[in-house]
């Protein structure tokens, strides 16, 4: 979308061709501060429909305490800006404690996420006594208590997501008492009440608990319209239902795996301030005063990330030997040679540079943010990799961390083991490539990795690991369903069905949890509903392994036969053939038309492990 385009016309265009806003559009959505354009464009998209090859979907419940208002249009506009196609749909007003004590709101199907719009009304008294504090303090207890009984009621109709958030308490509760003691116990009173909302979290895998009153603390936006407050019931202005929009567009980007997990970065007035190759090693700006200080703690944002799994890259038009220099010497440095899993340091194109990193880790270059000063850098990548999220490091280098963090690209719904390892599995990557070389061919390279699989049944402690991979793979995903926490959960404590991971290691290290199994079970025939694997792991016999573990297992336990499912997406041709490949058979599936049914006895199944695989059975068997 170029700027000369009128972006409303832009957003007609795409419900009118039914097919998603482009890449460029849809950012332009999530990056927009006016929620007059956004009000505007989430009533457009009410409409949109999409042919073809459908995004992830997702149904939201919004259950309100008040008027919801524009909220809807707002939130539908925020998701999809993140590449989501939303059915939004809300509880009437007034019926806020009915519908959670009913479960009323998925009469219409369990939605896949709820978002609780609640404001101070719901927790103070209509009229109180300024004088007695206490009154008011047991009063907002007990009213916390009630609807902590009512949500605790709700999650037993329901397997979605819950989103509850903080609230603000309104400047004429505050500043009509007098007494600065009262106040400051009425206010402490209220910090509870949101030290209890944001603990719901803590007592329920199924709620999500965001921040609403720090967001308002640092955006420059009203949050209460005190007119529209008495008018209509609704207590929040347009600029507060925008941000907390945007806090809910990030819970559910998250939990339908799109958040990202690459940084790319360039040096130059970016990581450090100046150019490198006109000031030298020396006369970089990093740490001591004012503008220093600004790169410094943006390398320290860089380094928390990449602690949580994000994988880091360089991509800078500069010398090599002089970036070497600066990278390892200079005191203020941060982020050392050793913190980047790729670096693209040369003269060329940058987008082409992008691409040839995401090639080097074997990743999409969907999975991208890209960090630049230089507006005709961040123009030619926006334009030859529209996918790829471009933010912006020019202007005062005060804002850098502000522009790379707000919008929540990184975002998970829980920090994993191998979300930690990340980084440096993609570093020990790159080793395997320079390590395969030396080799005749991929088998020798394969037995010398000395691989070693281990398929676990899915416990407390991986069941997070395993939806996780649910949601983020596209290439190796046979089928395309996306078990979420709660029904892989669900799963793996029945009877009739089994989940497993599938971890990997290697002479390079350990690779973690990645890949994993859905299977329904019954005597006769175990079937795989999904098996995810990823791919920084393809191609070296690891999900033959898994499904040979598999099969051995389904055969112990007196299965004949062992069933496959795989359904076609516009992601994972790489795995059409995988079934076949493995020796089993097409079958008819007039039950499931869209999807491939292949069958295989089950004692010849598990033959199928490849020979330089040490698969390890330590934790015994499922069906024991």
């Amino acid at each position: 979308m170029s700027e000369s385009e009128n972006p409303t016309a832009v957003l007609r265009a795409a419900v009118r061709e039914r097919r998603m806003p482009d890449p460029r559009t849809r950012r332009a959505l999530l990056e927009s501060d006016d929620p007059a354009l956004a009000r505007q464009a989430g009533r457009i998209l009410k409409n949109l429909a999409v042919d073809g090859e459908r995004p992830r979907e997702v149904e939201v419940a919004v259950l309100a305490t008040c008027t919801v208002g524009p909220f809807e249009p707002l939130l539908r506009a925020q998701l999809v800006g993140a590449g989501l196609l939303p059915a939004v749909r809300t509880a009437d007003y007034g019926t806020f404690d009915m519908t959670l004590a009913t479960g009323s709101f998925t009469r219409d199907g369990d939605p896949g996420l709820i978002a609780v719009l609640m404001d101070s009304g719901y927790f103070l008294p209509g009229d109180f006594g300024a004088a007695e504090p206490d009154v008011l303090e047991k009063y907002v207890e007990a009213r916390l208590e009630e609807f902590r009984t009512l949500l605790a009621g709700a999650l037993n109709h329901t397997a979605a997501t819950v989103v509850v958030h903080t609230v603000p308490l309104p400047a004429q509760v505050r500043d009509g008492i007098i007494s600065v003691h009262a106040r400051a116990q009425v206010v402490r009173s209220w910090y509870r009440l949101n030290a209890a909302l944001l603990a719901l979290a803590e007592e329920h895998a199924q709620v999500v608990a965001v921040d609403l009153l720090g967001e308002l603390a640092e955006a420059p936006v009203q949050a209460c319209d005190v007119r529209l407050h008495r008018y209509g019931d609704l207590p929040y202005g347009d600029g507060a239902l925008l941000l907390l929009a945007r806090l809910v567009r990030r819970v559910a980007q998250a939990r339908s795996g799109l958040s990202r997990k690459v940084l790319a970065l360039d040096l130059d007035n970016t990581l450090w301030g100046g150019v490198l190759g006109e000031v030298g090693a020396q006369g970089v700006q990093l740490g001591g005063l004012y503008p220093g200080n600004c790169y410094t703690e943006l390398q320290r944002t860089v380094a928390r990330l990449r602690e949580q799994g994000v994988i880091l890259v360089l991509a800078s038009k500069n010398d090599q030997d002089q970036v070497d220099r600066v990278l390892t010497e200079h005191p203020d440095m941060v982020l050392r040679p050793e913190a980047f899993s790729a670096r693209m340091v040369d003269w060329s194109a940058k987008a082409g540079n992008l691409r040839r990193a995401a090639e080097a880790l074997s990743l999409s270059t969907e999975s991208f943010v890209f960090m630049d000063d230089s507006d005709f850098e961040r123009a030619q990548v926006a334009d030859e990799l529209p996918e790829v999220a471009v933010v912006s490091a020019a202007g005062d280098p005060a804002y850098l961390v502000d522009s790379l963090v707000r919008h929540g690209w990184f975002d998970v719904m829980s920090l994993t083991d191998t979300d930690r390892k990340r980084p440096e599995l993609y570093r020990n990557r790159a080793l395997r490539g320079d390590f395969s070389a030396g080799f005749d061919s991929s088998e020798d390279f394969l037995r010398a990795l000395d691989l070693k699989v281990e398929v676990t049944p899915a416990t407390e402690y991986t069941i997070g690991r395993i939806s996780q991979l649910a949601a983020r793979t596209n290439q190796f995903n046979l089928t395309g369903i996306r078990y979420d926490e709660a029904a892989t959960r669900r799963m793996s404590e029945e009877a009739g069905h089994l989940v497993l991971s599938v971890s990997v290691t290697d002479r390079f290290g350990d690779e973690g949890i990645v890949g994993a199994l859905w299977v329904e079970r019954t005597p006769e025939a175990w079937r795989v509903l999904n098996l995810v694997l990823s791919c920084r792991v393809l191609s070296r016999g690891v999900e033959r392994a898994a499904l040979g573990w598999l099969a051995g297992e389904a055969a112990r336990a007196g299965a004949r036969t062992v069933e496959g499912h795989y359904r076609r997406s516009d992601r994972n041709g790489v795995a059409a053939d995988f079934w076949t490949g493995a020796g089993f058979t097409r079958a008819d599936s007039p039950q499931e038309p869209d999807t491939e049914v292949f069958t295989r006895d089950a004692a010849t199944a598990r033959e199928i492990a490849p020979e330089w695989i040490a698969l390890n059975e330590r934790n015994g068997s499922p069906h024991e």
